[in-house]
């Protein structure tokens, strides 16, 4: 008995052939061209823009963070009020806001609040930032996190202009698609009657 099957190296034919909106056939539209057009800025947006946008962004951060540590410097400042330690269940160093007082290079005395460890006495010696001005900073992120950081900022500029870009382009194709809908209807109303006329 012999059992008849499929060949083994049968290829599956694919039902709509690639890049059929570029090729010449009978029933492609002036909007398929347009909506393959679209597709290809779209594309190309996507992939060009995206990761222009990318680079630039975070080069454009590594910039600003070289600059914050080029500018921001460590100094010496006095606590002017106890911290006292405060129960928490939290994990790492507590930290509370208190007063200090610090010295700039030219001489003159500053005060400000900033955050300092808990469970220092008034007269300690706390490490403060300070800028250019001689002004209370936070800390410059290390070359590290300021690689990371600009790397995800770099990617969430990326990943935006990619989404403006695909909603975009999605708002075009539903535009088209209404078109290619409103064009069946209004050529299905002049042929649809003689259709039913031939079948009767």
């Amino acid at each position: 008995m012999i059992r008849k099957g499929k060949p083994a190296n049968r290829k599956r034919r694919r039902t709509r052939p690639l890049l059929w909106r570029w090729r010449n056939n009978p029933i492609r539209r002036r909007d398929d061209v347009l909506e393959a057009w679209l597709l290809l800025a779209l594309g190309t947006l996507i992939a060009v823009g995206g990761t222009l946008a990318g680079v630039v962004t975070a080069h454009a951060a590594d910039q600003v963070f070289a600059q914050q540590r080029a500018e921001r410097t460590p100094a010496r400042a006095v606590l002017l009020t106890d911290v006292p330690r405060m129960a928490t269940l939290g994990v790492g160093r507590d930290l509370a806001s208190a007063e200090v007082r610090w010295t700039t290079s030219d001489g003159s005395a500053h005060k400000g609040m900033t955050l300092v460890s808990t469970g220092k006495k008034a007269g300690s010696t706390v490490r403060i930032w300070i800028d250019g001005q001689g002004m209370l900073s936070t800390r410059p992120p290390t070359p590290a996190h300021a690689a990371v950081e600009a790397g995800l900022l770099g990617a969430w500029a990326a990943l935006a202009l990619s989404g403006v870009v695909f909603a975009t382009g999605s708002a075009g194709r539903w535009w088209l698609d209404r078109r290619r809908i409103g064009q069946w209807e209004r050529e299905w109303t002049l042929v649809g009657p003689q259709w039913g006329h031939k079948t009767t």
